[in-house]
């Protein structure tokens, strides 16, 4: 028994821990989540595809861009903590503040379009799943639709939320995938730590689709708020930082792993046609049941950002817009909170009935993402430079200039791809 535990005024000689200890594991316990629950919300259902098409393309050329994605998504995600922490209120509340109200509406629109395309990518997500036990995209995006609406609007959303986090977790088989699957190593180390590019169109196009659905719009929003949300002050912002650091390595390790899995099954094979050949790297692990695993971790996966994605995003825009915004709420009390999520479920289902390949449309849909997040990434730098906001924690030089050089690169990465789609419109490419 050590010297703190005992009290001499206690007849067993024996008294509880200090306060001040019992309130720092408290802090720890209510602290710990958002950081890791926001940076694996990229690993959905247009993550888990791109990251197996890069896999599937590429090899392992892309472990490298994805290293420093995981550095530029920790500095991004950790400026967005920071503002949740010391002041208290979400990114959109911020920007309605802090800048006029043309750019403030701009920054809504470029969410609204964002969030739009994640919401597609959720639903194809949900569609390949299902199309892997036979069932027709056709009869299973609208179905998933009326759940996912009705889970939200009319249902228990948290007894949902947690189903679908379970079936996601058929995802953590990757990190095992990637080990059964015998890599060559050497090549795995020499691809993380040098850089193997490629200057193809092909290429750049996926490293803006990593971006996309690794440093998505939704993953700061929901990062400053929870962060706001939880009553997390300055005082606890150590825990809060460590938090979103871990979260971010966390699931970029997973993301990376599903890289080189996908790389040392199919790697070379080119990109990835159907879902079906995404589920091969899981085979190392479930063998002829791969293609179940993956169904049901992307099912997951998909079904559970696809009620969270414009949940958030129709508080974002109510937040911005200093609405009412409550699920508890009717239509007629919160029309605009309600009806934007009406709208964002009956578009992205419906744009993901469209014709075409699945797999494909996902990629695509994190190529938008990809387009838009420097213009996100601009709001979220400027409003952590300024101390008016921030005061002694507004970014220092240092970070000033590196979180300033993540963000024009990403913007150039971005604008070229935008100028070669363009082009290649008009024949130019």
């Amino acid at each position: 028994m050590t010297d703190s535990l005992i009290s001499p005024e206690n007849g067993d000689g024996i008294r509880p821990a200090p306060p001040r200890k019992r309130k720092r594991w408290m802090v720890w316990l209510a602290i710990l989540g958002p950081g890791l629950i926001a940076a694996n919300a990229g690993n959905d259902a247009g993550g888990i595809a791109t990251y197996a098409s890069a896999g599937a393309q590429f090899g392992y050329r892309m472990l490298f861009v994805m290293l420093l994605v995981t550095v530029a998504l920790v500095i991004v995600q950790e400026m967005c903590a920071r503002l949740g922490a010391y002041t208290g209120e979400g990114l959109m509340s911020l920007i309605r503040e802090q800048f006029p109200l043309r750019a403030s509406a701009f920054a809504i629109v470029c969410l609204l379009i964002a969030n739009l395309g994640l919401v597609v990518s959720e639903f194809a997500g949900i569609g390949a799943a299902f199309e892997l036990f036979g069932v027709s995209r056709y009869i299973s995006i609208p179905l998933a639709a009326l759940v996912v609406w009705a889970v939200v609007v009319l249902g228990n959303y948290r007894f949902a939320e947690r189903i679908f986090l379970i079936l996601g977790l058929a995802f953590i088989a990757y990190p095992i995938a990637a080990i059964l699957g015998r890599p060559n190593w050497g090549e795995v180390a020499s691809n993380t730590f040098i850089p193997h590019m490629l200057g193809t169109k092909e290429f750049l196009f996926l490293v803006v689709a990593l971006i996309g659905t690794t440093i998505t719009p939704y993953m700061q929003l929901y990062q400053a708020a929870a962060v706001a949300e939880s009553g997390n002050g300055p005082a606890e912002y150590r825990m809060v930082k460590i938090d979103t650091i871990t979260g971010a390595v966390f699931a970029n390790f997973i993301s990376m792993a599903i890289i080189v899995a996908t790389a040392a099954v199919i790697g070379g094979s080119g990109p990835l046609s159907s879902a079906k050949e995404a589920a091969q790297a899981l085979e190392p692990v479930a063998g002829a049941g791969a293609e179940v695993l993956f169904g049901i971790g992307l099912l997951g996966a998909s079904a559970l950002a696809a009620a969270v994605v414009p949940l958030a995003t129709s508080y974002a825009v109510a937040e911005a817009l200093g609405v009412e915004r409550s699920v508890s709420r009717s239509f007629r009390e919160a029309p605009l909170f309600m009806g934007l999520f009406t709208a964002l479920v009956v578009i992205g289902s419906s744009v993901a009935l469209l014709p075409g390949n699945l797999i494909s449309l996902l990629i695509n849909m994190q190529v938008v993402n990809g387009l838009i997040t420097p213009v996100i990434l601009v709001f979220i730098l400027i409003l952590a430079n300024r101390r008016a906001v921030l005061g002694a924690a507004a970014n220092g030089p240092r970070f000033r200039v590196a979180a300033t050089v993540i963000v024009v690169v990403i913007g150039v990465l971005a604008a070229v791809v935008l100028a070669q789609t363009v082009a290649g419109w008009f024949g130019l490419g």
